[in-house]
């Protein structure tokens, strides 16, 4: 009778280890479905709150090396009245703009394309290292070539439209027109590039990436024609405001399009070296330049104090197309949006 009652007490006891197993099993898969789909579901809603910018098209506007002390570092915007009081009041400035790389036309254009400081050729005989923006936009749109254009007064820019990396040379190349007649040699007219310009934004098919650079300015200031420099900044002046009202003529871009308008460097100050004449090193006005951006995802009336560098832009302009940029080395800008666009 003994023994029966220890074996009764075993079949017991293993039933209960049994069950309990069994009941701890099924928890731990319960909870592995609860936290899988809560994972899902989490993810889900993540996404779809992903930032959904009504911006479609980007033009950035490279005025050539005015120094910032005769455009906005003059509080009396008198060269730059079109800037000061017709585009900034919509747009988000930045005060404390910086070019943190080589202070020279190529490399400071390069820097806005690729994302990328590098001290490469300023006069036009050798390609950036790195692939641009409107590369990557080419290769992962599948756009034409057509769609990311690159219009320049200087014919050396001609660079910028493609890349020494083995990887991405001669290939996705963004639509060139730089120098007189688009040769991509010598110094072409600001108003003869002006047209070109405005006849890409007119098209009805206008092209979704655009980079413009205007000489006048850095051209006049290497000549020491001090007069002169000043007339063409109040040039430039005149054509970042048409560029803005050709935008907003265009039905395609009107209010989808965004434009940042800046400087690829300054010029030195007063009493360092010769002056306005010259630029290259990183003296404070061969550095602080400017940026504006204006569109409709754009926080107006605002001004940014923290400082800012050129190679944020492509970054920026990669973010908003929901594009990758893996080789671009800048910070995304936050701060310009208006308070629903941030993250």
């Amino acid at each position: 009778m003994a023994k029966f009652e220890v074996n009764v007490s075993l079949q017991i006891g293993m039933q209960r280890i049994l069950i309990f197993v069994e009941t701890t099993l099924a928890m731990v898969k319960y909870t592995f479905i609860f936290l899988f789909s809560f994972f899902l579901s989490n993810t889900a809603h993540c996404q779809s709150k992903e930032i959904q910018y009504e911006s479609e098209y980007f033009v950035i506007l490279v005025i050539d090396g005015p120094r910032y002390s005769e455009t906005y570092g003059d509080t009396t915007c008198k060269y730059i009245p079109n800037l000061c009081t017709q585009l900034k009041p919509y747009g988000t400035f930045f005060s404390n703009f910086k070019n943190d790389g080589p202070t020279l036309t190529v490399p400071g254009h390069t820097a806005i394309m690729t994302g990328n400081y590098q001290h490469i050729s300023n006069i036009g005989g050798q390609l950036p290292k790195n692939p641009s923006l409107f590369q990557y936009y080419i290769k992962e749109k599948h756009a034409l070539s057509k769609d990311a254009q690159v219009i320049a007064s200087k014919g050396k820019l001609n660079v910028l439209s493609n890349t020494r990396n083995k990887k991405w040379r001669d290939t996705y190349l963004p639509y060139s027109y730089c120098g007189p007649n688009g040769n991509g040699l010598g110094y072409g007219d600001d108003f003869q590039t002006m047209q070109k310009v405005t006849e890409s934004l007119n098209s009805s098919e206008p092209p979704h990436l655009m980079l413009v650079n205007l000489l006048g300015v850095d051209v006049e200031g290497h000549a020491n024609h001090w007069e002169k420099y000043l007339e063409n900044i109040q040039l430039t002046d005149v054509y970042a405001l048409q560029i803005w009202n050709s935008i907003q003529e265009n039905v395609r871009m009107r209010n989808k399009t965004t434009l940042f308008i800046t400087n690829d460097h300054g010029r030195h100050l007063p009493k360092v070296k010769n002056g306005f004449v010259s630029h290259g090193d990183g003296c404070e006005g061969c550095r602080h330049i400017s940026l504006l951006v204006l569109g409709p995802d754009v926080a107006p009336g605002k001004e940014i104090t923290k400082k800012a560098e050129m190679i944020d832009i492509p970054e920026t302009i990669a973010r908003m197309l929901g594009i990758d940029f893996p080789t671009g080395k800048g910070d995304f800008l936050e701060e310009i949006f208006i308070e629903t666009k941030r993250d």
